[in-house]
């Protein structure tokens, strides 16, 4: 690489990058990496025995749970009476540990009516909870 001339007139040094060495290693981890690639791809032919099963529709159950303005619970569309409400998600957890709550509460809903709804929940065993909220 040259920075200059062995002209005397012309002493400042070259302002251009050489880009050439990079093209060079480019080229060449292309060129390592095609031939490297195939040799990645090992198989091992295995002669596998046949089962046949039917496949597991276990769907975890869903419990919708409506909290509306004037803080009446709702169980999946039906109102649940006050004191009910624990021995519902206590039964839920037990008939299926993978039940899943759905909270829909309505924005003038107190903060407090929410939080013993979600203290009752965690209490009677049920671990998933999820927040419903609608797009604007």
């Amino acid at each position: 690489m040259a920075f200059g001339s062995f002209d005397k007139g012309a002493s400042a040094p070259m302002a251009d990058i050489n880009t050439t060495p990079l093209v060079d290693v480019m080229l060449v981890l292309l060129v390592v990496f095609i031939i490297t690639t195939p040799l990645l791809t090992n198989t091992v032919k295995l002669d596998l025995p046949q089962a046949s099963a039917a496949a597991q529709q276990s769907q975890p159950k869903e419990i919708r749970l409506a909290i509306d303005a004037a803080g009446a619970v709702f169980w999946n569309d039906i109102k649940v009476p006050e004191g009910e409400l624990d021995a519902r998600f206590a039964a839920a957890a037990r008939d299926n540990p993978q039940v899943e709550l759905h909270l829909f509460a309505d924005k003038s809903v107190r903060y407090e009516t929410v939080a013993k709804t979600l203290a009752s929940a965690q209490q009677g065993g049920i671990s998933k909870i999820g927040f419903a909220t609608e797009a604007p």
